[in-house]
Formats: structure tokens, C-alpha cells, sequence
């Protein structure tokens, strides 16, 4: 099943939505996205605050992937999931960025942040990685003149 037939039966499964791709939106969440990866990256922050500045940075990334697609998706894990299918992205990444998100879960509804310099470190390479097949996505798209 091509990645085009994936995403179409997450539209027919109410886990996805169909919705043209907005050039300026994309734009604004990728601009987000670099501005909060740079502030991840400075060891001046917290643990806490660089963990999550990266994981929303990889999560605008993945919403922008799913938006030049022409879809959206309301479901921050379901974003995540996509990433398969919207960017190529490697099923290692994706589990990645799943184990962050659950994470990121713990931390936010029940207060539990574990200091994990490791994972930190793997979700910043992985988002680094991430940022540059999105801005390549996003530089196809431009040329190809949508708006």
C-alpha cells in the first residue's frame, strides 16, 4: 500500500483530516520550529524546558510534513505516526519521537519529568534530522508554486 493509500484510509478512519496545504501556515510553523530548536540546543536552559522546546519543535515539524500533504490531524501522536508516510522519515525516528511524546505526557498531566540526558540528546539528532527533510519538503513545494 503506497503512503498516499495510508493517509487516505486514516481520512476514511476519522483519524486524519483532507485540507488543503496553506503555504503561509507552513511557513510559520517551520519558522517556529528552527526559532525552538535553537533554543533546545543552548545548555543554558533546563533539562526540562530544552526536552520540551525539542519535542514541540519535532512536533510542528511533523505538522508541517502532514500539511504539505494537504491533511491535518488534531491527534499529536497520530502527527508522529505520519511521518512514515508525509516525509520519509525512518521507523527509528517515529519511535522516537513516540517515546517523547509519552514522555512529554508524564511530565505535562501527571507532573513526573524523568532527567534523561541521553534520550535529550537522541531527540535532538533526530529532530536535526527531521528539520532538514521538512525544509526540503517545504522548498519542493514552493517551486512546484503552491501557495
Amino acid at each position: 500500500m503506497s503512503s498516499k493509500e495510508n493517509l487516505e484510509n486514516l481520512v476514511r478512519s476519522g483519524g486524519l483530516n483532507k485540507e488543503p496545504p496553506d503555504r503561509k501556515e507552513c511557513e510559520g510553523l517551520l519558522r517556529s520550529a528552527i526559532d525552538r530548536l535553537k533554543d533546545a540546543h543552548s545548555p543554558a536552559l533546563s533539562f526540562a524546558s530544552r526536552f520540551d522546546l525539542a519535542y514541540n519543535t519535532a512536533h510542528a515539524l511533523a505538522l508541517t510534513a502532514l500539511r504539505l500533504q494537504g491533511y491535518r490531524s488534531d491527534k499529536r501522536y497520530l502527527v508522529f505516526q505520519c511521518l512514515v508516510h508525509t516525509i520519509d522519515a525512518s521507523k527509528a525516528q517515529v519511535r522516537m519521537f513516540a517515546l517523547c511524546h509519552e514522555r512529554r505526557n508524564l511530565a505535562e498531566y501527571e507532573g513526573y519529568m524523568d532527567v534523561d540526558a541521553a534520550l535529550l540528546t537522541d531527540l535532538l539528532a533526530a529532530v536535526d534530522s527531521l528539520l532538514i527533510l521538512v525544509e526540503g519538503a517545504m522548498n519542493d513545494f514552493v517551486n512546484k508554486g503552491q501557495t
